[in-house]
């Protein structure tokens, strides 16, 4: 049943390249796509997590209150990420080298606060859930980011540019 879940969350995010090319240009239409893709995404990962943990009444009871949380503090961390994918759209092919290095230090920045988020509810959980069930969520929730990142990563504008240009600036 959990690799029935994987395979909607893989499937809706091979339809988002499509879903985007199907929409107008205009940011309004990227917002709204990746929105519903978000909305759809975190319906079918809390879906997974329930199946893929596989709690006892006892843990659930312990576990769900505070994954909502989590969840919610990751939601808003992750809206910052959203708005760097966004202006990467929406500026390439003509992102200045100053602007990528903006975009790449906003990027660091939101990974460092990730990690902070997991180290603090790895905390949380751990105080409520035995360390093994704890371990097996985070675990679970490395495989779903990963799905996702690779999925939005494929959807992205290719990283290709003028080599000529680039060794020029390097000189």
């Amino acid at each position: 049943m959990i690799r029935k879940h994987l395979l909607n969350v893989v499937l809706m995010f091979l339809m988002l390249p499509l879903l985007c090319r199907a929409q107008d240009d205009t940011s309004a239409s990227v917002d709204s796509t990746l929105e519903i893709a978000r909305a759809g995404m975190l319906a079918q990962k809390a879906t997974i997590v329930g199946e893929g943990m596989n709690l006892s009444d006892g843990d659930a009871a312990a576990f769900w209150p505070i994954y909502r949380q989590y969840e919610y503090k990751r939601s808003r961390l992750d809206d910052g990420r959203i708005e760097v994918i966004k202006e990467y759209i929406d500026q390439y092919p003509d992102l200045t080298d100053a602007e990528a290095k903006a975009m790449a230090e906003r990027m660091f920045e939101y990974e460092s606060r990730i990690a902070a988020l997991k180290r603090k509810y790895f905390k949380k959980f751990n105080n409520a859930l035995p360390a093994l069930t704890v371990t097996k969520f985070f675990q679970l929730e490395r495989r779903i980011d990963l799905m996702m990142d690779m999925k939005i990563e494929s959807a992205l504008p290719p990283l290709t540019g003028d080599q000529k240009a680039d060794q020029s600036t390097r000189e």
